[in-house]
């Protein structure tokens, strides 16, 4: 079984070199893992795979800084397996030739190995292929580490071999224990007032190695004596990016949180969402397109107004520009959350679609065509059609629907705001069709 000061210097750390302290304090045991008890405790999911001495081959998702390299070198330890770590950034097929090779010569020994693969849905899917065999036949326990969910990252063929563990993002109590941790081994507490360390907590934003990277910013900024307030702390280590890639997982799901904190009624959430994408530098025309979404989706006819003061914000934010104009998508993001909402429209015209597409080409009545030419005339086209301008209460009540699909149905306006009016008219022109057609 390998020695734990192997697990440092196989990762180029030797005893005497200088070390970073997340490095320092990096777990010895499953059970000093911080903040993943649901994996790591007593009961959780990794202790009980340990019990059973099978493993299995593992993916690890969750945000950056919560234990998922510190995991994986912890298990090959507990399992004796020689740690062995790539990641996909900086690796090819022919690198993994070499570590399967290596692996297999381990094995051909007696020696297993977990292959440890950093930043994993980088691989394309000829390289993921290439690591089914040598999961299948033992040569390797793949773990693989990633930030992006792994249903849309990682190929059906890898996943349906391991097993997806779900890390979480520290908590301000999680991370108080690491802080906490940190002042043990250095023997010193950090010199920050109370206000000033739960700002220091709040700025790790649940990464457990920005938590000790700004920690250690601190001991070496304060001087001899000084205590640090918050706003001391923000001026020496400035804050720390909010964890959000515009092109990945955070994108979608701040965006979708957005969308259903509005279409929920919910004007503060809905706010405090559209500060979180402002605050993370998401690009505003998107936002004001997703807004403008939001008012024909989820608002529709209940107030006609809203698709009117969406495009006006649109408008706004081009004009003013930033920072001025993020107010005006604020404002459209208040009253749309604040309006009536109705999907009828959303909802009738979906209906709709899949008719028109089940049906076919089917022609409308020859009475409501057009006839441009004699020739259309003498067939009937536009015969019999009744000008609606001219009939009673402006409405003639005719059929307008191909005879061999008959009439439909499709739009069901709500008793909420402007509909509730479309729905008395609806029914007003109903009973007068039925009673021009002589229908009961």
């Amino acid at each position: 079984m390998p020695r734990m000061s192997d697990l440092f210097v196989s990762a180029g750390l030797e005893t005497g070199a200088p070390r970073p302290l997340a490095d320092r304090l990096r777990p010895r045991r499953l059970s000093e893992v911080v903040g993943q008890e649901h994996l790591t405790g007593p009961d959780g999911a990794l202790t009980r795979l340990l019990a059973s001495r099978s493993l299995g081959s593992l993916v690890f998702w969750g945000p950056p800084g919560t234990g998922k390299t510190t995991v994986a070198r912890l298990l090959a330890h507990e399992t004796a397996l020689h740690f062995e770590q790539i990641s996909a950034i900086f690796s090819g097929i022919a690198d993994l030739r070499k570590v399967f090779e290596a692996a297999r010569k381990r094995r051909a020994t007696g020696q297993g190995t977990l292959l440890f693969v950093d930043e994993i849905h980088r691989f394309n899917r000829a390289q993921l292929d290439a690591f089914l065999p040598v999961m299948e036949d033992g040569t390797v326990t793949l773990v693989g580490a990633t930030t992006e969910n792994p249903s849309f990252e990682l190929n059906a063929a890898l996943l349906s071999r391991a097993r997806v563990l779900l890390f979480r993002a520290l908590d301000a109590t999680a991370l108080a224990r690491l802080l906490a941790r940190a002042e043990e081994m250095d023997g010193q507490l950090l010199p920050l007032d109370e206000e000033a360390r739960a700002a220091l907590i709040r700025m790790a934003d649940g990464d457990g190695r920005a938590a000790l990277t700004l920690a250690e910013e601190v001991w070496r900024s304060a001087r001899p004596g000084e205590t640090l307030d918050a706003e001391t702390l923000q001026t020496l280590v400035q804050r720390r990016a909010p964890i959000y890639d515009k092109a990945q997982e955070g994108h979608y799901n701040l965006i979708s949180a957005l969308h259903k904190t509005v279409r929920g009624s919910d004007p503060d959430a809905a706010l405090y969402y559209l500060c979180r994408m402002l605050d993370a530098g998401e690009d505003r025309l998107f936002i004001a397109r997703r807004l403008v979404r939001m008012a024909v989706e989820d608002i529709g006819l209940a107030d006609p107004q809203a698709l009117v003061v969406a495009n006006a914000a649109k408008d706004a934010f081009d004009f003013l520009g930033s920072p001025e104009g993020e107010l005006a998508l604020a404002q459209v993001t208040v009253y749309l959350a604040c309006a009536p909402k109705s999907n009828a429209v959303y909802t009738a015209y979906k209906a709709a679609t899949r008719v028109a597409k089940a049906a076919g080409s089917l022609a409308p009545p020859r009475t409501i065509l057009n006839a441009p030419t004699g020739l259309m005339k003498r067939i009937g086209y536009g015969e019999g059609y009744r000008y609606d301008h001219d009939e009673p209460d402006a409405f003639s009540g005719q059929d307008y629907w191909p005879e061999a699909l008959g009439r439909q149905h499709f739009y069901e306006p709500t008793d909420r705001g402007m509909e509730t009016r479309y729905r008395e008219r609806l029914a007003y022109w109903e009973r007068l069709r039925q009673e021009r057609r002589g229908e009961d």
